[in-house]
């Protein structure tokens, strides 16, 4: 692991900014037409033969829907994410449309990318996202009567984050990306 600041040399000053704050502004106010702009970002994704197969159950704080979310949270993120400006409940779809496919491998990966889109623009907007899952799968579920095939798969918190300034991060080292994954004799020479 390393705090290496240098490796961020020439990344995009989105991505260089990004982080997950655990403290939201509760005086901070989303605008309808700024959730519509955040969902249209991730509806711009790519996905697997334009598969598209994501949806989203997005609440303003103000909405009685973010209350009824709510609810269906952990101890562990109640804390922070009722403080968001909005909740949005990121939901997938592995069943594949027209064929005779009865589940996408790559239906999870797709939601995946429409999540980092909106969070990529609720970054360029101002605006910090947490994903996270602590929430009751199974009644959040039930509370949304969600159609056949579709699965809740994680949660964003979407609000300005009361940090001045983004915490110290640590990743791996860049080196890992390449072999982590490989054992032995598949590793690179």
């Amino acid at each position: 692991m390393t705090d290496d600041r240098s490796a961020l040399d020439g990344l995009h000053p989105l991505l260089r900014a990004r982080y997950s704050p655990v403290a939201f502004d509760p005086a901070h106010r989303l605008a309808e037409a700024d959730v519509a702009l955040l969902l249209e970002a991730a509806r711009w994704a790519p996905s697997a033969g334009n598969s598209q197969p994501w949806a989203f159950v997005a609440a303003r704080r103000e909405d009685p829907t973010h209350a009824r979310l709510s609810e269906h949270l952990a101890p562990s993120s109640r804390g922070w994410a009722t403080s968001a400006s909005a909740l949005v409940v990121n939901i997938v779809h592995r069943h594949v449309d027209d064929s005779d496919l009865l589940y996408s491998a790559f239906a999870d990966y797709d939601l995946g990318q429409a999540v980092a889109h909106m969070t990529l623009q609720a970054q360029a907007m101002g605006l910090a996202c947490r994903q996270f899952r602590a929430f009751d799968l199974g009644s959040l579920s039930d509370e949304l009567c969600l159609a056949p095939g579709w699965e809740v798969m994680s949660m964003t918190a979407i609000g300005r984050s009361t940090a001045s300034e983004p915490p110290g991060r640590v990743r791996r080292d860049p080196a890992d990306l390449r072999t982590r994954a490989l054992r032995g004799s598949a590793q690179p020479r």
